[in-house]
């Protein structure tokens, strides 16, 4: 036979996309090509696979060799069809079974020496593979990330010699699947460490509670980074489909945790010197930013008015949609973007205006234009402001320890089964939707009502304002939003009602 069939997979953004490796042995002078919109790691894999092939005992077939990556223009990246394009030659010159290879799809990079390494992605691979009732091959340092996915047919092999002696059916490749552990006990940070800020406390867990957006402010030292380090202990796990998901985006962004850590809430926190393209993604290549790696878990910006501009008006569609579009001259891409915004700021230059010891000295016009980085549209889209204010030694060193995260965890829980049994977390709930989910006497409509005159809160703050309200008597246990709820919730627009 001098034609055989290979099946892999591109990855296109989230989406990998099927690729049929033709191969083509044929007379005439030697030679080795390979055609299909292949990048440069994929036209160097001529010289690994001739390497390997003759490292593992393999004679290369003399005369033309011609390797076709089909659709044609789907641009192919990186070293993962290395093991396909072997396979092919071998097959092609008759060295292996063409009938063994359907229904079954490889992966992987060959070593000078006929070794199998890891490549990226194979956990969206094997899941759009699955669907299809494709079985499928992978380096064995891949095998467990591939194997979590449920009803796939998953073997790891070591080397390509491993993969040939399957093929040929004299020592099988063991092929199985799993499912994603439990998630293990947390062992971060506890709240219980956090000393006072019972208003600081109250506000993360309502944003734990509804999935909002938050927003700390106050002078240095006074526990803002330490408060939101606290927030992944009192969120609920990750459910399996949500890890996949989230450890499918971080597999494109090469740091994928342990398989035993993929149901624990994302934690990224980058630098306020951080490009917008690392925090939203894109590239030539376009990767997953920093938004899409805090998928299903926080995102945490430090120092929030330091970053540039331009990088933080980019949050503004994310916070909205979700996800994030990336469009560039010759390639698009798609990645999930469900994050939670916690951000921390200093009210002022020196960090000290409001202080009651004084030491600001800050004139208004400084303090106005230190605010004023954060442009109205995305404080819109903020849920809660909340003043975080400085203590005092003797209150520290007094104060008995707070609740524990697990106990905080518990109440956020139940509110959150209140919310999912409504149709979904009240961050997210649509404006049409939200009339049902909202239910206000009318004196607390009226009171509503005077509060958005007075601060001129726009459309988008109401809405914002009435799904935290939810929360906080979703964390109560009550079934309408009163006064108490109302009032609370309006408490937590600190910068819509002037403040700094």
């Amino acid at each position: 036979m001098t034609v055989a069939t290979i099946l892999s997979r591109a990855q296109f953004g989230m989406d990998s996309p099927p690729v049929r490796v033709d191969v083509h042995v044929g007379g005439g002078l030697p030679q080795f090509s390979i055609v299909g919109l292949a990048a440069t790691a994929v036209r160097e894999s001529r010289d690994r696979v001739r390497a390997a092939l003759v490292s593992t005992g393999f004679r290369f077939p003399d005369g033309r060799v011609t390797v076709n990556l089909s659709p044609a223009d789907l641009p192919k990246e990186g070293g993962r069809f290395d093991l396909a394009v072997a396979l092919g030659v071998l097959a092609a010159a008759g060295s292996l079974p063409q009938e063994r290879l359907a229904g079954c799809e490889f992966f992987g990079e060959l070593s000078l020496a006929g070794e199998l390494r890891p490549f990226h992605g194979a956990l969206p691979a094997c899941l759009h593979a699955t669907r299809e009732g494709h079985a499928v091959v992978v380096p064995a340092a891949n095998e467990r990330e591939a194997g979590v996915v449920r009803d796939a047919r998953v073997a790891g092999a070591r080397g390509l010699l491993d993969v040939c002696l399957h093929l040929r059916g004299e020592r099988p490749l063991a092929f199985g699947c799993g499912t994603l552990v439990p998630p293990p006990a947390y062992r971060g940070v506890d709240l219980a460490d956090v000393r006072g800020q019972a208003d600081a406390r109250r506000a993360l867990e309502v944003a734990a509670a509804g999935g909002h957006s938050l927003l700390f402010i106050g002078p240095p030292g006074a526990g803002k980074s330490m408060l939101a380090a606290r927030l992944p202990g009192i969120l609920p796990p990750l459910a399996d489909d949500e890890a996949l998901e989230a450890a499918s985006v971080q597999s494109l962004g090469r740091d994928l945790p342990p398989v035993e850590h993929w149901r624990l809430r994302p934690f990224r926190a980058p630098h306020h010197t951080t490009s917008a393209i690392a925090l939203i993604g894109g590239g030539g290549r376009p990767r997953p930013g920093e938004i899409s790696l805090a998928h299903h878990g926080v995102l945490f910006l430090d120092e929030f008015p330091e970053f540039a501009r331009d990088v933080l008006e980019a949050l503004r569609e994310p916070l909205e949609t979700g996800c994030v579009h990336i469009s560039r001259a010759a390639r698009q891409a798609s990645f999930p973007a469900r994050f939670q915004l916690v951000a921390a700021m200093n009210p002022c230059p020196c960090g000290y205006h409001g202080d009651e010891s004084g030491r600001c000295r800050c004139p208004r016009a400084f303090v106005e234009r230190y605010v004023g980085r954060i442009s109205g549209p995305l404080v819109d889209r903020i849920d809660l402001h909340v003043p975080v204010a400085r203590l005092k030694y003797a209150s520290l060193g007094g104060a008995a320890p707070g609740e524990s995260s697990a106990v905080v965890a518990a109440r956020v829980a139940a509110a959150r089964e209140r919310q999912l049994a409504r149709g979904g977390l009240n961050a997210a709930l649509a404006p049409a939707v939200l009339e049902d989910a909202v239910r206000m006497p009318a004196d607390t409509r009226r009171l509503f009502g005077v509060a958005v005159e007075k601060f001129g809160l726009s459309a988008r703050s109401c809405h914002r304002v009435l799904r935290v309200a939810r929360t906080i008597a979703d964390l109560a246990g009550v079934d309408d939003v009163g006064n108490v709820e109302v009032g609370e919730a309006l408490r937590y627009r600190r910068l819509d009602r002037g403040g700094g």
